[in-house]
């Protein structure tokens, strides 16, 4: 399963994008608190396009109790990370991967990455920007492990309008 965490997010659009995301890719969300926002807010409804709902999401109390309770592979996305995200592979689906992003004014605190250092990457970019914008990461990111699975109990046709939709109008 994909899991993305989010550690001690900041900015309300972001995670309502990042639900938004977690719904497309079946992967399940890990909010590690303090959070910079409520959930209730409208801000996050707003940006979830009304699919919160159908968010599979935990709210932690913190990094550790996070940690206590989820076994799995972690790797970190860190702009100080060595390794492109695409150098690992995340091709079995019986495994648990957990893609960790810190909050979108410091990311994640060295303390959190130095156990984990074979494990952080960083997304390719020029040296004119020091990182993307935390939901564009995610989407990159859960898509990346999407692939390498063969992007697992997903559809690949409109459901709604039907797949030929674009021939029959």
């Amino acid at each position: 399963m994909i899991n993305i965490v989010l550690f001690e997010p900041e900015i309300p659009a972001n995670t309502g994008n990042i639900m938004r995301t977690c719904v497309a890719a079946n992967a399940k969300l890990h909010l590690i608190k303090p959070l910079g926002f409520s959930l209730e807010e409208k801000y996050i409804k707003r940006c979830g396009a009304g699919y919160i709902d159908k968010c599979d999401y935990t709210l932690y109390e913190n990094i550790d109790e996070f940690f206590e309770k989820n076994d799995g592979e972690y790797y970190f996305l860190t702009r100080y990370g060595h390794k492109p995200h695409s150098s690992f592979d995340y091709s079995d689906v019986n495994k648990n991967y957990y893609f960790v992003f810190g909050k979108e004014s410091t990311g994640i605190p060295t303390e959190i990455l130095k156990p984990f250092l074979d494990k952080c990457m960083r997304m390719p970019m020029s040296d004119n920007v020091r990182a993307l914008n935390v939901s564009n990461a995610v989407a990159i990111m859960t898509y990346e492990a999407l692939r390498q699975q063969g992007y697992p109990g997903l559809c690949f046709d409109e459901p709604h309008k039907g797949s030929d939709f674009i021939e029959n109008n």
